[in-house]
């Protein structure tokens, strides 16, 4: 089948100027060729897709979601045995949104990966998926990695059945093993059919505040090189400087949330190595409003390190490393939403500067980066061309040319004028077909509204206050009921 797409600004990701003028002839999914219309190829049958006064980039990537992050106690008994639907919706979010690939970096195997090769064949539509399962080291959602409390409550059985749907083989217990050891585990983790792997440099959770370190520096280089005698690209979690460091040497392809290192500043050597190395450089950074509502609300040992990285995502930008968009994006379940311990924290900001919504974070992300001094041009390459590169995928996406998927989000404004641009969505065309965007996601879970009150809850008497809180009282003034 064959389109020709006329009449809008080119932005090809490849040069560093917009073209204007030409027009992209797109043959069974791919780009055929981009030039002059008169000067092009085109079939007599081919259907024209006139995009007049648009401006056309490569479809964005995501370089970090989590697709199924709503992995609460709650969330997984109401959608127990549903999790590819929860899946399916998220990926429909991404791609409404622009996205047409993401990459998940920690999440059940098993799951994702069934909604991956559905989305492949076609059988589904929604944002490609490429998928690490769980990351490597870390025990399951209701862990102290995670969601701890969950096993206070749940019985024995539901809570090993999910942490065991996460995680498998690739678990904590890997900590005890000789780096062989662990390469052997690895291996047999990625021949489940994982895209890529994920380890955790650093711990996650409270412990330390992400200080400790996970594993060594031998450990460290016996998983990446696994992943690399398997043709897979790997990337770690770090949290601190030595983390990051040290993942670097290992050799891996990206460091997941790179400018996050707790209360300090990313040394310049480090800076230096990671430019030397190419590595991708995976920032989760604020807008200057997002920073603000945050120094109101959290601890000042939370805002410190909030202070560090928005300083290492500057010097990010001035280091030379390949930066990429992520955001740790996901849909939250809307009564997750409205839980006051949530607007303590980053994904409790308001919703216009909340980096870690799946349907509007990456937009948060390039106003952010666009106010630490990101050039315009560099803001697309860090949202398509440079995750297609850190993740080896370049071949097919990340730039607008002959060869390449035929993967287009079309603006009606330009993004290189203003980061807020790219939130002005026309039409995404994935695999060269337009993409009916009113109709996603088609069977909205937890993008639903909450049900209605029920009659009951208008006669709910509560049991120690009902009105004006009693001075004096510690739960009252903890706002604990």
């Amino acid at each position: 089948m064959h389109k020709l797409v006329i009449g809008a600004t080119i932005i090809d990701g490849v040069s560093d100027k917009s073209r204007e003028g030409d027009a992209i002839l797109i043959v069974d999914g791919r780009i055929s060729a981009i030039g002059r219309h008169d000067q092009l190829a085109v079939p007599a049958d081919a259907e024209i897709v006139d995009m007049s006064g648009k401006f056309v980039i490569p479809g964005l990537l995501n370089a970090n979601v989590h697709l199924l992050v709503n992995a609460s106690l709650e969330t997984l008994l109401r959608f127990e045995g549903r999790y590819e639907e929860l899946i399916t919706e998220a990926a429909q979010v991404a791609l409404k949104a622009g996205m047409t690939t993401v990459f998940d970096t920690w999440g059940p195997r098993k799951v994702l990966m069934t909604v991956r090769d559905r989305i492949d064949r076609g059988e589904t539509i929604g944002s490609r998926i490429r998928c690490a399962g769980n990351i490597i080291g870390f025990d399951g959602p209701f862990s102290g990695d995670f969601f701890a409390k969950a096993a206070e409550v749940a019985s024995s059985w539901f809570v090993d059945r999910v942490n065991a749907t996460w995680v498998e083989n690739s678990g904590r217990h890997l900590m005890w093993m000789t780096p062989a050891q662990v390469g052997e585990e690895v291996r047999t983790y990625i021949e489940r059919g994982i895209d890529f792997v994920k380890y955790g440099a650093t711990e996650h959770g409270g412990m330390a505040a992400g200080a400790f370190l996970q594993f060594s520096e031998l450990a460290q280089r016996a998983i990446v090189d696994e992943a690399h005698r398997a043709g897979l690209t790997a990337q770690s979690h770090s949290t601190s400087v030595e983390g990051l460091r040290m993942s670097i040497e290992a050799g891996c392809d990206l460091v997941t949330h790179c400018n996050m290192t707790g209360p300090v500043a990313i040394p310049e050597e480090t800076l230096g190595l990671f430019a030397r190395s190419q590595c991708g450089a995976v920032i989760f950074p604020l807008t200057d409003a997002g920073l603000e509502h945050v120094k109101g609300t959290v601890s000042d040992l939370e805002w410190t390190m909030w202070g560090a990285a928005d300083t290492n995502a500057r010097n990010l930008v001035r280091s030379g490393a390949p930066i990429l968009l992520a955001n740790d994006g996901g849909v939250f379940a809307p009564e997750m939403l409205r839980e006051p311990w949530l607007k303590g924290t980053w994904n409790g900001l308001p919703e216009a500067e909340a980096l870690g919504r799946l349907a509007t974070g990456h937009f948060v992300w390039l106003r952010a980066m666009e106010e630490k001094g990101m050039a315009p041009m560099d803001l697309l390459r860090a949202a398509t061309r440079n995750i297609a590169r850190a993740y080896k995928v370049d071949d097919d996406f990340g730039t607008l040319e002959a060869g390449k998927v035929a993967d287009l989000l079309i603006l009606d404004a330009d993004p290189l004028e203003a980061a807020r641009n790219y939130e002005r969505i026309h039409a995404v065309m994935k695999d060269g077909a337009l993409v009916d965007l009113a109709g996603l996601p088609e069977h909205p879970l937890l993008t639903a509204d909450l049900p209605p009150p029920l009659d009951e809850e208008g006669n709910y008497k509560r049991f120690l206050h009902h009105g004006a809180r009693m001075p004096g009282c510690p739960s009252c003034a903890a706002g604990q009921h």
